[in-house]
Protein backbone atom coordinates (compact mmCIF):
# COMPACT_ATOMS: atom_id res chain seq x y z
CA UNK A 1 0.00 0.00 0.00
CA UNK A 2 1.32 3.41 -0.98
CA UNK A 3 2.20 5.72 1.92
CA UNK A 4 0.55 9.03 0.99
CA UNK A 5 1.32 12.40 2.56
CA UNK A 6 -0.20 15.85 2.13
CA UNK A 7 2.17 18.78 2.64
CA UNK A 8 2.42 22.48 1.84
CA UNK A 9 5.60 21.72 -0.06
CA UNK A 10 3.64 19.33 -2.28
CA UNK A 11 0.99 21.98 -2.90
CA UNK A 12 3.68 24.52 -3.81
CA UNK A 13 5.33 22.04 -6.18
CA UNK A 14 1.98 21.32 -7.87
CA UNK A 15 1.30 25.03 -8.34
CA UNK A 16 4.78 25.58 -9.74
CA UNK A 17 4.35 22.66 -12.15
CA UNK A 18 1.11 24.15 -13.44
CA UNK A 19 2.41 27.68 -14.05
CA UNK A 20 3.50 27.01 -17.68
CA UNK A 21 -0.10 26.14 -18.60
CA UNK A 22 -1.62 29.31 -17.16
CA UNK A 23 -1.06 31.49 -20.29
CA UNK A 24 -2.83 28.87 -22.42
CA UNK A 25 -5.93 29.29 -20.28
CA UNK A 26 -6.23 32.98 -21.16
CA UNK A 27 -8.13 32.70 -24.48
CA UNK A 28 -10.45 30.02 -23.09
CA UNK A 29 -11.32 32.11 -20.04
CA UNK A 30 -11.78 35.27 -22.09
CA UNK A 31 -14.15 33.49 -24.45
CA UNK A 32 -16.28 32.23 -21.55
CA UNK A 33 -16.43 35.72 -20.09
CA UNK A 34 -17.36 37.32 -23.41
CA UNK A 35 -20.05 34.73 -24.16
CA UNK A 36 -21.50 35.19 -20.68
CA UNK A 37 -21.68 38.95 -21.18
CA UNK A 38 -23.34 38.49 -24.56
CA UNK A 39 -25.94 36.16 -23.00
CA UNK A 40 -26.87 38.75 -20.40
CA UNK A 41 -25.12 37.43 -17.31
CA UNK A 42 -23.95 40.11 -14.89
CA UNK A 43 -20.33 40.32 -13.77
CA UNK A 44 -21.22 38.87 -10.36
CA UNK A 45 -23.19 36.00 -11.91
CA UNK A 46 -20.32 35.11 -14.23
CA UNK A 47 -17.75 35.18 -11.42
CA UNK A 48 -19.96 33.04 -9.19
CA UNK A 49 -20.55 30.58 -12.03
CA UNK A 50 -16.81 30.30 -12.72
CA UNK A 51 -16.02 29.81 -9.02
CA UNK A 52 -18.62 27.08 -8.49
CA UNK A 53 -18.59 25.26 -11.84
CA UNK A 54 -14.89 25.71 -12.74
CA UNK A 55 -15.19 23.80 -16.02
CA UNK A 56 -14.71 25.66 -19.27
CA UNK A 57 -16.32 23.12 -21.60
CA UNK A 58 -19.50 22.76 -19.54
CA UNK A 59 -19.70 26.50 -18.90
CA UNK A 60 -19.55 27.25 -22.61
CA UNK A 61 -22.15 24.60 -23.38
CA UNK A 62 -24.46 25.87 -20.66
CA UNK A 63 -24.11 29.44 -21.92
CA UNK A 64 -24.96 28.36 -25.45
CA UNK A 65 -28.20 26.84 -24.12
CA UNK A 66 -29.02 29.93 -22.06
CA UNK A 67 -31.62 31.20 -24.55
CA UNK A 68 -33.63 27.99 -24.65
CA UNK A 69 -37.13 27.79 -23.18
CA UNK A 70 -35.95 26.02 -20.01
CA UNK A 71 -32.40 27.32 -19.59
CA UNK A 72 -31.78 26.21 -16.02
CA UNK A 73 -32.76 22.58 -16.57
CA UNK A 74 -31.15 22.30 -19.99
CA UNK A 75 -27.92 23.98 -18.92
CA UNK A 76 -27.65 21.85 -15.78
CA UNK A 77 -28.23 18.63 -17.73
CA UNK A 78 -25.64 19.57 -20.35
CA UNK A 79 -23.06 20.45 -17.70
CA UNK A 80 -23.71 17.14 -15.94
CA UNK A 81 -23.21 15.14 -19.13
CA UNK A 82 -19.94 16.90 -19.94
CA UNK A 83 -18.57 16.68 -16.40
CA UNK A 84 -19.48 13.01 -15.84
CA UNK A 85 -16.03 12.27 -17.28
CA UNK A 86 -14.63 13.41 -13.91
CA UNK A 87 -15.90 10.18 -12.31
CA UNK A 88 -13.29 7.87 -13.91
CA UNK A 89 -10.65 10.54 -13.30
CA UNK A 90 -11.38 10.44 -9.58
CA UNK A 91 -11.18 6.64 -9.66
CA UNK A 92 -7.76 6.80 -11.34
CA UNK A 93 -6.56 9.11 -8.55
CA UNK A 94 -7.85 6.79 -5.82
CA UNK A 95 -4.34 5.86 -4.58
CA UNK A 96 -4.09 9.47 -3.36
CA UNK A 97 -7.70 10.46 -2.72
CA UNK A 98 -8.65 7.37 -0.69
CA UNK A 99 -6.09 8.34 1.93
CA UNK A 100 -7.26 11.93 2.35
CA UNK A 101 -9.97 13.25 4.63
CA UNK A 102 -11.99 16.44 5.10
CA UNK A 103 -11.13 19.59 3.18
CA UNK A 104 -8.12 17.93 1.59
CA UNK A 105 -10.14 15.39 -0.39
CA UNK A 106 -13.11 17.68 -1.07
CA UNK A 107 -10.86 20.55 -2.13
CA UNK A 108 -8.93 18.25 -4.45
CA UNK A 109 -12.13 16.98 -6.06
CA UNK A 110 -13.67 20.45 -6.34
CA UNK A 111 -10.65 21.77 -8.27
CA UNK A 112 -10.10 18.62 -10.36
CA UNK A 113 -9.89 19.36 -14.09
CA UNK A 114 -8.33 17.61 -17.08
CA UNK A 115 -4.98 19.32 -16.61
CA UNK A 116 -4.58 18.62 -12.90
CA UNK A 117 -5.65 15.03 -13.51
CA UNK A 118 -3.09 14.47 -16.26
CA UNK A 119 -0.16 15.91 -14.32
CA UNK A 120 -1.15 14.19 -11.07
CA UNK A 121 -1.44 10.80 -12.75
CA UNK A 122 2.00 11.35 -14.26
CA UNK A 123 3.31 12.31 -10.81
CA UNK A 124 1.88 9.12 -9.27
CA UNK A 125 3.37 6.97 -12.01
CA UNK A 126 6.75 8.44 -11.18
CA UNK A 127 6.35 7.39 -7.55
CA UNK A 128 5.01 10.66 -6.17
CA UNK A 129 3.34 10.28 -2.76
CA UNK A 130 2.45 13.87 -1.87
CA UNK A 131 -1.25 14.35 -2.64
CA UNK A 132 -0.89 18.08 -1.98
CA UNK A 133 0.43 18.25 -5.54
CA UNK A 134 -3.11 17.81 -6.89
CA UNK A 135 -4.75 20.48 -4.75
CA UNK A 136 -1.90 22.96 -5.23
CA UNK A 137 -2.21 22.81 -9.00
CA UNK A 138 -6.00 22.85 -8.80
CA UNK A 139 -6.11 26.01 -6.67
CA UNK A 140 -3.70 27.75 -9.05
CA UNK A 141 -5.87 26.97 -12.08
CA UNK A 142 -9.06 27.86 -10.20
CA UNK A 143 -7.79 31.32 -9.22
CA UNK A 144 -6.54 32.18 -12.70
CA UNK A 145 -9.63 30.72 -14.36
CA UNK A 146 -11.94 32.99 -12.37
CA UNK A 147 -9.69 35.98 -13.12
CA UNK A 148 -9.58 35.30 -16.88
CA UNK A 149 -13.35 34.76 -17.11
CA UNK A 150 -13.93 38.01 -15.23
CA UNK A 151 -11.54 39.84 -17.55
CA UNK A 152 -13.41 38.51 -20.58
CA UNK A 153 -16.67 39.84 -19.20
CA UNK A 154 -15.19 43.28 -18.48
CA UNK A 155 -13.55 43.69 -21.86
CA UNK A 156 -16.30 42.02 -23.93
CA UNK A 157 -17.46 45.39 -25.22
CA UNK A 158 -13.93 46.48 -26.17
CA UNK A 159 -12.70 43.37 -27.99
CA UNK A 160 -14.68 41.83 -30.83
CA UNK A 161 -13.08 38.79 -32.46
CA UNK A 162 -14.64 36.51 -35.10
CA UNK A 163 -15.58 33.02 -33.97
CA UNK A 164 -12.87 31.49 -36.19
CA UNK A 165 -10.04 33.69 -34.85
CA UNK A 166 -6.85 31.65 -34.21
CA UNK A 167 -6.73 32.75 -30.56
CA UNK A 168 -9.70 30.50 -29.81
CA UNK A 169 -7.61 27.46 -30.76
CA UNK A 170 -5.60 28.01 -27.56
CA UNK A 171 -8.15 26.10 -25.49
CA UNK A 172 -8.02 23.08 -27.83
CA UNK A 173 -4.22 23.20 -27.91
CA UNK A 174 -4.18 23.18 -24.12
CA UNK A 175 -6.27 20.01 -23.95
CA UNK A 176 -4.16 18.30 -26.61
CA UNK A 177 -0.92 19.18 -24.79
CA UNK A 178 -1.93 17.34 -21.61
CA UNK A 179 -1.92 14.06 -23.55
CA UNK A 180 1.88 14.20 -23.46
CA UNK A 181 1.89 13.75 -19.68
CA UNK A 182 -0.45 10.75 -19.94
CA UNK A 183 1.29 8.93 -22.81
CA UNK A 184 2.62 5.50 -21.80
CA UNK A 185 3.36 4.13 -25.25
CA UNK A 186 1.37 3.02 -28.31
CA UNK A 187 0.58 -0.44 -26.98
CA UNK A 188 -1.16 0.86 -23.85
CA UNK A 189 -2.69 4.18 -24.86
CA UNK A 190 -3.18 4.24 -28.62
CA UNK A 191 -6.14 1.77 -28.83
CA UNK A 192 -8.36 3.52 -26.22
CA UNK A 193 -7.47 6.97 -27.58
CA UNK A 194 -8.33 5.93 -31.15
CA UNK A 195 -11.58 4.32 -30.00
CA UNK A 196 -12.60 7.43 -28.02
CA UNK A 197 -11.86 9.79 -30.91
CA UNK A 198 -13.47 7.58 -33.56
CA UNK A 199 -16.67 7.05 -31.57
CA UNK A 200 -16.97 10.75 -30.70
CA UNK A 201 -16.53 11.77 -34.35
CA UNK A 202 -18.89 9.08 -35.65
CA UNK A 203 -21.69 9.86 -33.19
CA UNK A 204 -21.23 13.56 -33.80
CA UNK A 205 -21.74 13.07 -37.52
CA UNK A 206 -24.88 11.08 -36.80
CA UNK A 207 -26.36 14.27 -35.40
CA UNK A 208 -26.39 13.45 -31.68
CA UNK A 209 -26.55 16.51 -29.36
CA UNK A 210 -23.21 18.10 -28.55
CA UNK A 211 -22.47 16.53 -25.12
CA UNK A 212 -23.31 12.95 -26.08
CA UNK A 213 -20.47 12.29 -28.59
CA UNK A 214 -17.95 13.51 -25.99
CA UNK A 215 -19.48 11.37 -23.26
CA UNK A 216 -19.76 8.21 -25.37
CA UNK A 217 -16.21 8.55 -26.66
CA UNK A 218 -14.78 9.17 -23.19
CA UNK A 219 -16.61 6.25 -21.59
CA UNK A 220 -15.70 3.85 -24.40
CA UNK A 221 -12.04 4.83 -24.29
CA UNK A 222 -11.95 4.59 -20.49
CA UNK A 223 -13.60 1.16 -20.57
CA UNK A 224 -11.11 -0.19 -23.10
CA UNK A 225 -8.18 1.25 -21.18
CA UNK A 226 -9.42 -0.27 -17.90
CA UNK A 227 -9.92 -3.65 -19.57
CA UNK A 228 -6.39 -3.56 -20.99
CA UNK A 229 -4.89 -2.64 -17.61
CA UNK A 230 -6.82 -5.40 -15.82
CA UNK A 231 -5.54 -7.97 -18.34
CA UNK A 232 -1.96 -6.85 -17.74
CA UNK A 233 -2.42 -7.09 -13.98
CA UNK A 234 -3.76 -10.63 -14.23
CA UNK A 235 -0.81 -11.68 -16.37
CA UNK A 236 1.74 -10.05 -14.04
Amino acid sequence: MMHVVFTRAGMARGALRGLPLVPIMIPFGLVVGMVAQAQGLSFAELVLMSMLVFAGASQLLALELWNEAAPALGAAAAAFVVNIRMAPMGAALAPWLDRLRGWRVWGSLATLVDHTFAFSVAEMRQGGRDAGFLLGMGLLFWAFWVAFCAAGHVFAGLVSLPRDHPVFFGAIACFVSILVALWRGPGRDLPPWILAAALAIATGRLGLPAPLPLLLGALAGAALGAWQDSRRERRA
